[in-house]
C-alpha cells in the first residue's frame, strides 16, 4: 500500500481520476496529468497506485463466509447479452422466501468490489443477484482498466435489458418472496433509475450517484426512490434539479441525500475516494429503505 495519506493529494487529482474512471481521457493522458502533481516527495507511481483500486485488503465481506450461500448463477436475457453471469447470494439459514435486491455494477464489470456489495446485501437478510454485463464478451477481465475497455464495447441499452432480466431472474425465484429493489453505482445508479422508469412492479430504486433519466421517462416511475449524491460530483449532480422537478410533478416517492464534501464513487472502498462515514450512512439508510418497501 501506497503511505501516502488523502489529506496529502490535491482535489484535482480526484477530479482527474475521474475523468480517467470515465473514459474522458486515456491512461497515458491520464498520467501525463498525474505528473504535475508529482512535487516534492510525491512520485507519479505512488499517486497511481494510491488512486487505483486495491481489491485484496478491502473485502468486508469474505468469499467463503460460512453465513451466507453465495455462488455463480447463469440467467437467460434474451434482449441483451443472451446468458448472463451473476452472483447470486442469500444467508445460509434462511428458512423462508426473501426479498431480492439487484446490485448493479459501475462503468467496469462486475469487480470484487460488487460482488461484496451483493454478499453484504445478502447478509442483511436479502436474496442478492450481482450481474456481470461483461459476460458477452468473456466476464470482468481481473482489472478495471480492461474492463472499462470491454463495457465500452457494449451498448447500454442493451445492458439494460441484461440487468431487467435479473430482476425478472430473482422475483420467480424459489428462494424470493418476488418484491424486488435495485441499487447500482455510477453506470450501475443510471441502471437503476432505468429500471424504476421501465419496471412498474420494481419496489424500490436506490441510484448512487446514477445518470439520470429523461423528463419523459421520468413519468413513467412508480417506485419509490432514494437518491444518493456525492457533494462534489459536479458531472452527475448537474443533471438532479431537472430531474427533481419531473419527481415532484409526477408526485414520485423519493428522497434524496447530499453527502457533503465527498466524491464520485465513495460508497466505493476500494479506492481513495471512498470516505468511511458517508458510505456507512448511505449504506445504512440503503438498508433501511429496502427493509422499509421490500418486507
Amino acid at each position: 500500500m501506497s503511505s501516502l495519506k488523502k489529506e496529502d493529494i490535491k482535489q484535482e487529482v480526484f477530479d482527474l481520476y475521474d475523468d480517467y474512471a470515465h473514459n474522458k481521457l486515456d491512461r497515458r493522458q491520464f498520467i501525463e496529468k498525474l505528473s504535475l502533481y508529482a512535487i516534492g516527495g510525491i512520485t507519479v507511481s505512488s499517486l497511481l497506485s494510491f488512486v487505483m483500486p486495491n481489491y485484496i485488503d478491502t473485502l468486508i465481506v469474505k468469499q467463503d463466509d460460512p453465513r451466507l450461500d453465495s455462488k455463480y448463477v447463469n440467467y437467460d436475457s434474451p434482449k441483451g447479452g443472451g446468458s448472463i453471469k451473476g452472483l447470486l447470494s442469500k444467508p445460509a439459514k434462511a428458512q423462508k422466501k426473501l426479498p431480492g435486491i439487484v446490485v448493479v455494477h459501475e462503468n467496469r464489470g462486475l469487480n470484487p468490489y460488487i460482488e461484496d456489495v451483493g454478499r453484504r446485501a445478502a447478509l442483511e437478510g436479502f436474496i442478492s443477484i450481482a450481474p456481470d454485463a461483461l459476460t458477452p464478451l468473456g466476464g470482468y477481465p481481473g482489472n478495471d482498466d480492461e474492463g472499462r475497455t470491454l463495457q465500452r464495447k457494449r451498448d447500454r441499452n442493451e445492458m439494460l435489458e441484461d440487468f431487467i432480466a435479473a430482476f425478472e431472474y430473482l422475483r420467480s425465484h424459489k428462494n424470493c418472496d418476488g418484491n424486488v429493489g435495485v441499487v447500482g453505482f455510477c453506470f450501475g445508479g443510471w441502471i437503476s433509475n432505468m429500471m424504476a422508469v421501465r419496471l412498474p412492479d420494481l419496489k424500490a430504486a436506490v441510484p448512487f450517484y446514477g445518470g439520470q433519466p429523461s423528463v419523459e421517462e421520468a413519468a413513467n416511475i412508480k417506485a419509490p426512490l432514494l437518491l444518493q449524491f456525492a457533494g462534489l460530483d459536479k458531472r452527475v449532480n448537474a443533471g438532479w434539479p431537472e430531474y427533481e422537478k419531473a419527481l415532484k410533478v409526477n408526485n414520485i416517492k423519493h428522497t434524496a441525500h447530499f453527502y457533503s464534501d465527498v466524491n464520485h464513487g465513495f460508497h466505493n472502498n476500494t479506492t481513495p475516494r471512498y470516505d468511511k462515514a458517508a458510505a456507512k450512512l448511505a449504506w445504512s439508510r440503503t438498508i433501511e429503505f429496502f427493509k422499509k418497501h421490500l418486507k
